[in-house]
């Protein structure tokens, strides 16, 4: 039985788990999992704004974010400082070190939020929030951008991530045990979301447009930009949960929509050309160190449609 978020969350205690359990854990993915299959592939990059967007979406994590980071001045900057280590838990081939790295940077991040109460980033709840939205971003991506998978998938992609999870060492007890209570517990953190501060703020380019250079007029910018901006308005906010798209107020309609599945249908109907990618192409570069360091070839792994 998880704990209920609402409530484990305020507690705003750290559940870090005893390093001598830690270390008595053979854990490990490998190249026989569909994680290592799909988590690295860059196809999965379409999802960054799913990704950090829903996370930013629950009050305690966003805060957390605005108080203890430089999102605000450097956001690119950012991303490229949390991806790395977190993919190099996957990847590398000391996943529990690495592990151990991602779940010490959040060891001082605590505040409080607008209602007074307390968080703390490694609290089980807000912790395993934020593992579950790279959980659903290989879930997701894969399935809408790549091929689709099977159910039977959808359960081993869930059931790798619980190792991937006792990985960082914190607390399992939020954890949902199935892959049906995943998508449960995935449903009722979206029934949560507000608009924070931070994902209004990372948002602002789906809604106003990308910022052009300064040295270029604006009205010349506002025309070179359109194909970019009907890309990322249609594309990147056609990945987002309806309930994201709500708090953050970006528009959708019915020819968005059909827009968004046209363009997942090129995608998955390419994905036998794609496949054939050098693997250095086809993976970012700390999945494509793992599977150089295995000797084995991802791509002809995992890749028959459902």
């Amino acid at each position: 039985m998880t704990t209920d978020f609402s409530t484990g969350v305020r507690e705003a205690e750290p559940g870090i788990v005893d390093e001598d359990d830690l270390d008595a854990l053979p854990l490990r993915l490998g190249a026989d999992s569909l994680l290592w299959k799909y988590a690295g592939d860059v196809r999965m990059i379409l999802g960054f704004q799913r990704l950090a967007g829903t996370e930013n979406c629950i009050e305690q994590l966003a805060q957390g974010v605005e108080d203890h980071s430089i999102i605000f001045s450097d956001f690119l900057g950012r991303a490229r400082r949390t991806g790395p280590p977190v993919m190099r838990t996957v990847y590398s081939d000391e996943p529990q070190r690495w592990g151990r790295r991602v779940r010490d940077f959040h060891r001082d991040i605590k505040g409080t939020i607008a209602d007074g109460s307390r968080y703390h980033a490694l609290n089980p709840e807000l912790f395993y929030w934020a593992h579950a939205t790279f959980v659903d971003q290989v879930l997701t991506m894969t399935d809408t951008f790549v091929r689709r998978l099977s159910d039977e998938e959808k359960v081993q992609i869930f059931e790798e991530s619980k190792v991937w999870y006792q990985l960082y060492g914190v607390s399992p007890r939020s954890q949902p045990q199935t892959y049906e209570e995943f998508c449960d517990y995935w449903q009722s953190m979206c029934e949560k979301f507000v608009p924070t501060r931070t994902i209004v703020y990372a948002t602002g380019y789906l809604r106003k447009g990308v910022p052009g250079p300064a040295w270029l007029p604006a009205p010349l910018w506002r025309v070179a930009a359109l194909p970019l901006n009907g890309f990322l308005q249609t594309v990147i906010t056609g990945t987002l949960p309806p309930e994201m798209r709500a708090v953050c107020e970006l528009p959708w309609d019915e020819r968005k929509q059909r827009r968004y599945d046209r363009f997942a249908r090129f995608m998955r109907a390419v994905n036998p050309v794609v496949n054939k990618l050098p693997v250095r192409v086809l993976y970012v570069p700390w999945a494509f160190e793992g599977w150089a360091r295995t000797g084995i070839d991802p791509r002809p792994l995992h890749n028959t449609p459902a």
